[in-house]
């Protein structure tokens, strides 16, 4: 919605669009608490959205400027309906979506700002979220946005996505984005859940929306697609009908959707072209082997350690590093996964995240020490950053105060 009236109105109004988009909502709010959520909400958003952007734009077409290239056929009454509506349809929407993540690259901005720009108007990211993405504070981001925005703002249109000029410069950003919105989804930081289904449907949506685009269809884009396809597959078996977690260990995994499955080995296929190798090709390779396993035991964890060998060469990272210890532990046992962990340079930036505690835990229960691992598990709890978390947690705690190691029960399937 914010794409669709940002284009109508005009980047340098893309407060305005913000506010028709808070608009609809708040009218949603009063209309369905009376009548009920309609069959489809969407379109009932889309509509209210729409029949605000005519009335402002009657009203105050005289007293603003808009987009340029729509600016003489919003002020005339023949042109101005005919021409909103063409905006609200599936191909427009789509356009502008694609000009909207391009446009929020604007060179003026660091990247990380560029990022952030993206999570929060076309994905919808709160500041929070924004902030939990990037490991950073509240405070931080409350500032960055408004900022980021006011630039975005100065600029004289829209990103031309026909026009290939800086198209490849701004690309990796976008990719940067939709990866950062499906990792939120897929093992973010939200107190209420720690996986949000929405969240990832959408990141894959909007990747293949990048694919549909001859000058986005890269090695690199092939890759995050794969990457998303092979581990959204994965959720039917990581949650249950109560809304519990499951471990990779004990996902039944009839579940995985098959169709995502073969998707995303589809394109991590037509990823191989070119001499292209990037971080999005490392981890769509570690899914893709987590995805062919029949059962976990029947897991290749040596060519899985191969592969975040490379991507630390690539592009280190505790969490990384975390998973890359992991899976030594599954190849050559858990001291050696100990040891590894023990090794990570910056572990202290895992400070707060509740699975490194619950890797230890895992470990030390593999080993027999059932009062490291009840301290391990304990301490994680305090770190659950959600409900989701801490039953998953709790249960493990549970079977370490047993005595009991039902298997390996790490965190190893989430992304990086």
């Amino acid at each position: 919605m914010v794409a669709v009236l940002t284009r109508i109105f005009g980047v340098h109004n893309l407060a305005l669009a913000e506010d028709v988009v808070q608009d609809a909502f708040c009218r949603a709010l009063e209309v369905w608490s009376f009548r009920g959520v309609p069959k489809n909400p969407s379109a009932w958003l889309m509509t209210a959205a729409k029949n605000r952007a005519l009335d402002m734009l009657r009203r105050e077409y005289t007293a603003r400027t808009y987009e340029p290239e729509l600016t003489k056929w919003l002020r005339s009454e023949w042109t101005l309906a005919p021409i909103v509506e063409e905006m609200f349809t599936d191909n427009a929407i789509k356009d502008d979506q694609l000009r909207m993540m391009f446009s929020c690259c604007h060179p003026r901005l660091p990247e990380e700002a560029q990022v952030m720009l993206i999570l929060h108007i076309l994905c919808g990211f709160g500041v929070n979220e924004v902030a939990n993405a990037f490991v950073t504070t509240y405070t931080a981001v409350e500032k960055r946005i408004p900022r980021a925005k006011k630039v975005l703002a100065g600029s004289s249109r829209l990103f031309d996505t026909q026009v290939p000029a800086d198209f490849s410069i701004r690309l990796p950003v976008v990719q940067r984005a939709l990866y950062l919105l499906f990792n939120e989804g897929y093992h973010g930081a939200s107190t209420e859940f720690a996986v949000r289904t929405e969240l990832c449907q959408e990141a894959v949506r909007l990747a293949r929306l990048l694919l549909s685009h001859p000058l986005a269809a890269t090695p690199a884009t092939h890759a995050l697609a794969a990457l998303m396809c092979l581990n959204a597959a994965r959720l039917p078996g990581r949650i249950d009908a109560a809304g519990d977690l499951h471990s990779l260990a004990d996902q039944d995994r009839s579940k995985w959707d098959q169709r995502l499955l073969s998707e995303g080995l589809e394109l991590l296929e037509l990823a191989a072209s070119g001499s292209d190798l990037t971080d999005y090709h490392l981890e769509a390779a570690i899914a893709s082997v987590h995805a062919s396993a029949g059962r976990l035991e029947d897991t290749d964890w040596g060519q899985i350690v191969s592969l975040y060998d490379l991507l630390m060469s690539m592009r280190p990272s505790p969490i990384v590093a975390l998973n890359r210890a992991i899976a030594i532990a599954q190849r050559d046992g858990p001291e050696r996964g100990l040891e590894e962990i023990n090794l990570i340079s910056d572990a202290d930036r895992l400070g707060s995240y509740p699975f490194l505690a619950a890797a230890l835990g895992e470990l030390e229960l593999r080993r027999g020490q059932y009062g490291a691992a009840l301290d391990h598990f304990q301490a994680a709890i305090r770190l659950a950053r959600n409900g989701m978390e801490r039953r998953f947690l709790e249960r493990r705690l549970d079977a370490c105060q047993r005595g009991g190691c039902c298997g390996y029960q790490s965190h190893a399937d989430h992304p990086q």
